[in-house]
């Protein structure tokens, strides 16, 4: 009963909701924005509310942890330039709906699916918090490198029919992630003696040049094409539709509550491992995956928003954050005093019961919010392509500066252009090249842990085996890879 009345006190206090209400529609319009990310935002919070009473400090920093979360999906379905690296996903379908002239079905759609799997990820943290934390707590190093590795096998699905392309740009990525200081022993590696390499290749620039000047680049071409109209007069999905994909939606957010549980992965990666399965297990989709699947908006929205759940269930539990914007949530709450991690039920359950509370009102407003203002967003993409790919470029342009405010982030972000041009004029997809970059650094890290904990690159192989868990990961890796070769396909087609 204690732990109901710690629940319920949230909702009978009007200016927490309110401050919810306000840090949900805030994080919306900057997750919209590229380069402007939700730990920025929580950061800059950090510094503007440790003055605050506790509650209300908290609770503002989830209302925009959630709007950011969900907001990144709006320029990745309008512009085709994805607001955070968790709508990265989300743009391989949301685009070309919008281009069909569906724009507000798509943000629709991802507004329903992002507040259901919101709320999967609070149930999994109010209900299996300890059980999750176990799970998480039992992977070792070598099992984030399978986890990696496993993400790694998503590139034959992302964006192109041909997994060698896929893993060309995959490798690209790769590479240019390992561009600074080696993370262990702090040597320089691929920075010519320029000092501002030295932090390495910012995912969210790589991003913002793959995805959103390539695609400017590439319309340049048609300005005299005549603007999609968008038909908004469908834009909350029925039941029907919702109760149609409900087992997908089950399934992501399954999959996002437990990739956000573990430190270091996130929405991100969750949205990419959803968006895999979402190809390989719907049967018969409406339209293919990649020309405007509905399914290929609902797995990631309900993975990416399932996972911020996710990621709390590690720092409340442990005191190990699941992702970056925890990571600073964190260090907000031991500013205000407070200790999360295997104490904290003990010691200020309060604290556990506010998180879950405020994450539910968040999920209530989101729902408000993102329903809200659609028909004036879809309007973005009936602008004149003369006039729209200036402001894409100047969105771009400010949004990767804004990431460090470094004005080389802008030359990268440039340079990541025009490569993504060339890729996408020779059919190579620009999707896994981020996934690369952002995955460059686990891989490398877990890697050379295992290596140090086992003793020799022998004994960590030899170790997979030992692990059940290990062995299981390994299983999904061989089978995903194997599942993409023309052999398994035409033997799938003989079957049916």
């Amino acid at each position: 009963m204690e732990g109901l009345a710690y629940l319920l006190l949230p909702f009978q206090q009007p200016l927490l909701i309110a401050l919810v209400a306000i840090g949900v529609f805030a994080g919306i319009y900057i997750g919209a924005i590229p380069g402007l990310s939700g730990t920025m935002a929580v950061s800059l919070l950090v510094s503007f509310t440790f003055g605050w009473e506790t509650n209300n400090a908290i609770a503002l920093m989830i209302g925009v942890f959630s709007g950011a979360v969900y907001g990144g999906s709006r320029s990745a379905i309008l512009l085709n330039i994805p607001g955070a690296p968790a709508a990265v996903a989300t743009s391989f379908d949301g685009y070309p709906l919008a281009k069909k002239g569906l724009a507000g079905q798509a943000i629709g759609v991802a507004t329903v699916q992002s507040v259901l799997g919101g709320f999967m990820g609070i149930i999994a943290l109010a209900f299996f918090a300890p059980a999750v934390s176990k799970v998480a707590l039992n992977f070792a190093p070598r099992d984030y490198l399978l986890l990696t590795f496993m993400g790694m096998m998503l590139v034959g699905s992302l964006g192109s029919k041909s997994i060698a392309r896929g893993l060309v740009t995959a490798a690209l990525g790769v590479l240019l992630g390992t561009v600074g200081m080696d993370p262990i022993s702090a040597e320089h590696r691929f920075t010519f003696g320029n000092t501002y390499l030295l932090s390495g290749v910012d995912y969210v620039t790589a991003m913002i040049g793959l995805f959103g000047i390539s695609e400017a680049l590439i319309q340049m071409k048609d300005l005299n094409v005549e603007a999609v109209k968008q038909n908004i007069d469908k834009i909350v999905p029925s039941f029907s539709s919702i109760k149609k994909y409900l087992p997908l939606t089950l399934r992501s957010s399954i999959v996002g509550v437990i990739v956000g549980a573990l430190p270091g992965a996130g929405g991100d990666i969750a949205a990419l491992l959803t968006y895999d399965q979402a190809k390989r297990t719907v049967k018969n989709p409406e339209v293919p995956f990649g020309e405007g699947a509905i399914e290929g908006v609902v797995a990631p929205e309900s993975a990416n928003n399932a996972a911020i759940g996710g990621s709390f269930i590690p720092m409340l539990t442990m005191g190990i954050p699941g992702d970056s914007v925890t990571a600073v949530i964190l260090g907000a709450l031991f500013i205000h005093g407070l200790h999360p991690g295997p104490m904290l039920m003990v010691e200020t359950p309060h604290l556990f019961y506010l998180i879950v509370s405020t994450l539910a009102i968040s999920n209530i407003f989101l729902l408000i919010f993102g329903l809200s203002g659609i028909r004036v967003f879809t309007k973005l993409v009936e602008i004149p392509k003369g006039r729209l790919l200036p402001i894409i470029i100047i969105l771009s342009v400010v949004g990767s500066y804004a990431v460090n405010n470094n004005l080389y982030d802008i030359f990268w972000m440039v340079g990541f252009g025009i490569l993504g041009y060339f890729l996408k004029q020779y059919d190579y997809p620009v999707g896994p090249a981020v996934l690369g970059i952002i995955l460059a650094d686990l891989i490398e890290t877990n890697y050379r842990r295992s290596v140090i904990t086992s003793g020799s690159i022998i004994k960590l192989f030899s170790s997979i085996f030992t692990s059940p868990l290990s062995m299981l990961l390994l299983a999904i890796i061989i089978f995903s890879l194997l599942a993409q070769t023309k052999w398994y396909k035409e033997w799938q087609a003989k079957r049916k």
